[in-house]
């Protein structure tokens, strides 16, 4: 029901702030805004992306599960600029700043059950046959001539 509920208000809210913020800057001045703000939100994914290739490569220097919560808010931060409206730009943008985000990795880490499984690993051998297959050649295979007698 909740879920329900946002998606009802959510679209009414933005077209009353549309109306309201419209009728103060102008139409130009409110489409660039939206313009602005999706481009923001795609260079945003973009460079999470990069950087999250970049940690990769080099090493993750910091904790794995900081990690993964930055990622997570960016990239939700980054679909919530994109999406047309000054809400979900104000929610997006206020994502971004880090204190919020321990804020609410703190308030989810108060809520949230931590549980282990350990794993066991032994080393059976499994015998059996095989037999290796070459692949047949590619009938489309330049070197192949009509004359070749191995096929």
């Amino acid at each position: 029901m909740p879920i329900l509920l946002l998606f009802i208000a959510l679209p009414l809210i933005e077209i009353a702030l549309f109306i309201a913020i419209g009728g103060q800057i102008g139409v130009g001045a409110t489409l660039a805004l939206i313009l602005l703000s999706a481009l923001l939100g795609a260079s945003i994914l973009r460079g999470q992306q990069a950087r999250a290739v970049a940690m990769m490569q080099g090493g993750l220097r910091i904790e794995p599960g900081t990690f993964l919560a930055q990622g997570a808010f960016r990239a939700f931060a980054g679909l919530l600029l994109i999406l047309p409206g000054f809400l979900t730009d104000v929610l997006g943008l206020a994502l971004l700043i880090p204190a919020l985000q321990r804020a609410v990795v703190r308030a989810i880490g108060a809520k949230a059950t931590v549980s282990t499984a350990h794993v066991y690993r032994t080393d059976d051998v499994v015998e059996g046959e095989f037999t290796v297959r070459e692949p047949g050649r590619d009938p489309l295979d330049p070197d192949r001539r009509i004359d070749d007698q191995r096929h």
